[in-house]
């Protein structure tokens, strides 16, 4: 330990007088563990993130299986209750429904929150410790209590301590406080932000949805289990597999061909697994490109300062010194200079996992996107800083530690041999630009996807137009009382100053998606038995009188909307062209009856495309339902969004109409308030978080890669003075060594690219999927990334190059 310190000694003495040298090896390896740092931080939080429960790994999730899934179902109730009491693997099972919005009460406006409404047993098997109170006991499955988060405790009730025993409203009923969960629980969930927990039995009171406890088909139930000491899962899984055998012969109609799954509790999703596998994996290649990147740039610069320190390791090995010390001092010191990237890295991560967590991903519920630099992510730095110090080290550690004591004494290059073209030091210059270019190719692709993805027809208007969200259900509004409110709100604001129009919809299209079904035309005559049509997968929304007309979407052909009645005759729709097409074809669509999901429609008008749920999709069919024919028997479980089309001053209409839905009921919660841009900003979220990711990883590795060619062409400038020297007092014109310097560079950029294109195409397959307009192999990319690189090369060897051509032939040769 005494020969390490004084080795420790040594180096920072050493480095202490080379600031601009370790300041350029700091900072390379720094960016490249940053890059891996922020990547690591999205698989430590989707990924590795441990349940947030009691001894996670006897804390399983369980789905129903039906002949033919691959992937995973809720339960039904009788189900769940079938499990849970023949199931002896268990020491408990628990079942929760995901999603319970409410309006909850407390200081200031009402707040829109989500909960879940859970069985008896849902904190104790997950062995969850409250922050104050406890959880539910086994007789309140049918009481009015509620669980409350640490967030909303603290946000919405100022963190009181005596909240414990206090009654506060949740839709409207009094709801008594029992406890307030531990700092950071939102439930099982990686990403669903929930607020609150109620007992099952609230279920019905708090949702509007029809939902038959006693139907074995209807699947609406997560439910999770705890293994009894000693059992493991496969041993559940058999027993599983036993009772759904028994339930197939009790229950053949609805029971036959089902089975159940096992996996880990608060994981990703099966369904949902693979595709953020696949992209973190693919953001893993790139970030450990930039690292390699990094890597060869210090090794460069180490080879470098190597052979600088030939003499001195002559002398050192003349004197006693062992090649061991040598080699072991090298090694340290770049262990110590590539910690130190580490801590930077880890710094600089800190800073770009908050900006990542500031994008929102447009969904209709909350969702927690949070990315944290925690201790996972840091032993993965620390690691990192290690292995690459160890990486970049190797070499330059065992040439400085071998070094022919005569050479070495005339200062000569161990690494370079008269007339070899390609040095080790070249070589990684290669290797540096030509994964540049892939990482440059990855970034055009998606800033041109991004490009496309502004300049996408989304078919609705975006500017000059506000959207807020309310839903008077929570608060125990009939169909009938929600359509009357719904109609005063928007007469009120469209009367107020400033509005030209207003309209009231379920959701807002390119918000990830709503309500769906399959259609068909409905059989006119005799000859078309309809046995040949298959149903054509249908976009739904809900709409007012002048939805389009306020959206922007224009009308083909037919009517709008006209305050349709609610009891009498078929249902009025307006369709796409998509959904005309794909239906009638080139027949006339006014006047046609359409029916799906057990309702039968009369087409009154034709619209144009819109985008439903992504920018890239191709045209999806879409119907608009009459919202007042529609409230009655299918309620938007997600809310209503009133949309507010204004001439005057955005702010001064947002209070005005938050003043009007406090005057019409002061109980009704107002919640994802927004500018239509700010929803389409949303709706970039993927193109623009590509963009943004490889953006930076692209631009830190062509300032990595340029940097360390202009570097490597100086030193090589420096090292050929004399030869340049008795060149030019030979006759040597100017230009003619700049061009040997420049030909010289540009060879090894043209060697990179003919490298890094073929692996630039290959990867590029992997971003097919999320690319908009163009190609993985678009060839603007793939011609501008490659002449770029040129000319940064270019300018990275004229510089040295234009310093080679005004070397003194006189003053050379006099030094020599």
């Amino acid at each position: 330990m005494g020969t390490v310190q004084q080795d420790l000694a040594y180096i920072i003495r050493r480095l202490s007088r080379s600031k601009g040298f370790a300041a350029a090896v700091i900072v390379s390896i720094g960016l490249g563990i940053a890059a891996n740092a922020t990547i690591f931080s999205m698989v430590s939080r989707f990924v590795l993130r441990p349940t947030p429960a009691g001894d996670p790994s006897t804390l399983l999730a369980l789905h129903t299986l039906h002949d033919g899934d691959q992937c995973c179902n809720a339960f039904p109730e009788p189900i769940y209750e079938d499990v849970r009491d023949q199931a002896r693997s268990f020491r408990g099972i628990a079942a929760y429904y995901e999603l319970v919005p409410a309006s909850i009460s407390g200081s200031g406006e009402p707040l829109r929150s989500w909960g879940q409404a859970a069985t008896a047993n849902f904190f104790d098997v997950l062995q969850s410790y409250m922050t104050l109170g406890r959880g539910f006991l086994p007789k309140e499955e049918d009481q009015q209590v509620v669980v409350l988060s640490r967030r909303l405790w603290q946000t919405r009730f100022a963190a009181d301590p005596s909240i414990v025993g206090r009654k506060i409203t949740v839709s409207g009923r009094p709801y008594t406080v029992i406890g307030v969960a531990p700092k950071g629980f939102h439930g099982l969930d990686l990403v669903l932000d929930t607020d609150f927990w109620v007992p099952l039995g609230n279920v019905h009171s708090l949702v509007a949805e029809s939902l038959d406890e006693h139907s074995r088909e209807q699947h609406w139930l997560q439910v999770v289990a705890r293994l009894n000491p000693g059992v493991t899962r496969e041993q559940a899984s058999v027993e599983l597999n036993t009772i759904a055998r028994r339930l197939a012969v009790a229950y053949p109609a609805t029971d036959k061909g089902n089975g159940f799954r096992l996996d880990q509790a608060g994981a990703l999703p099966p369904r949902m697994k693979t595709v953020v596998l696949l992209f973190l994996t693919a953001l893993s290649v790139v970030v450990m490109l930039v690292l390699c990147i990094a890597c060869a740039n210090v090794a460069n610069l180490l080879l470098a300062q190597t052979v600088g320190r030939q003499k001195e390791m002559a002398v050192r090995l003349a004197l006693g010194g062992t090649r061991g010390r040598i080699l072991r001092q090298m090694v340290l010191e770049s262990v110590v200079l590539s910690l130190s990237g580490g801590v930077l890295g880890v710094l600089l991560s800190l800073w770009s996992t908050q900006s990542l967590s500031a994008f929102r991903i447009p969904a209709p519920v909350p969702l927690d996107m949070s990315i944290t630099v925690d201790w996972r992510v840091l032993l993965f730095a620390f690691v990192l800083s290690v292995g690459a110090g160890f990486l970049f080290s190797v070499i330059p550690a065992w040439a400085a530690s071998r070094p022919a004591l005569m050479n070495a004494l005339k200062g000569e290059d161990p690494l370079a041999k008269p007339g070899r073209r390609i040095t080790l030091r070249s070589a990684l210059i290669v290797v540096q630009m030509a994964m540049c270019a892939v990482l440059l190719t990855a970034t055009g692709l998606f800033l041109r996807s991004l490009q496309n993805a502004a300049n996408i027809d989304i078919g609705f208007r975006t500017h000059g137009m506000v959207s807020m969200q309310l839903d008077p259900r929570v608060n125990g509004y009939s169909p009938e009382r929600t359509v009357a409110f719904l109609h005063e709100l928007r007469d009120r604001i469209a009367g107020e100053p400033g509005v030209q129009s207003a309209v009231i919809t379920d959701t807002l299209p390119l918000s990830g998606g709503g309500r769906s079904d399959g259609f068909t035309a409905v059989v006119k005559t005799k000859n078309d038995t309809g046995a040949n049509r298959q149903p054509v997968n249908t976009e739904l929304y809900m709409a007012t009188p002048g939805y389009l007309e306020t959206m922007g979407i224009p009308r083909i052909t037919g009517r709008d909307f006209r305050n349709e009645s609610v009891t009498t005759g078929p249902k009025a729709a307006i369709v796409n062209e998509e959904f005309a097409k794909q239906v009638f074809g080139s027949e006339n669509p006014i006047g046609q009856l359409v029916s799906g999901g057990g309702v039968i429609y009369q087409i009154i008008g034709v619209a144009g495309n819109i985008k439903s749920r992504t920018l890239g999709e191709s045209a999806r069919a879409v119907l608009f339902r009459s919202l007042d024919q529609t409230v009655s028997y299918d309620p938007a479980t997600m809310g209503y969004t009133l949309v507010i089309r204004y001439a005057g001053d955005e702010g001064t209409t947002l209070a005005q109409a938050r003043q009007t839905v406090r005057t019409l009921d002061s109980s009704i919660a107002v919640y994802n308030i927004a500018t239509i841009e700010e929803h389409m900003n949303e709706a970039f979220f993927l193109p623009r978080l590509a963009a943004a990711l490889f953006g930076v990883f692209g631009a830190i590795g062509l300032i990595l890669a340029s940097v360390g060619l202009y570097g490597m062409m100086s030193y090589s400038v420096g090292r050929r003075t004399r030869e340049i020297g008795i060149r030019m007092a030979l006759g040597a014109q100017a230009l003619k060594v700049q061009s040997l310097i420049l030909r010289q560079g540009l060879m090894l950029a043209i060697i990179a690219l003919g490298l890094g294109i073929p692996g630039a195409i290959a990867i590029s397959r992997l971003f097919s999927s999320v690319l908009y307009g163009i190609g993985n192999h678009d060839p603007i990319t793939f011609i501008v990334v490659p002449v770029f690189l040129l000319i940064v090369a270019l300018l990275a060897c004229w510089v040295p190059a234009r310093k080679a051509s005004r070397v003194n032939p006189q003053v050379v040769l006099r030094s020599e």
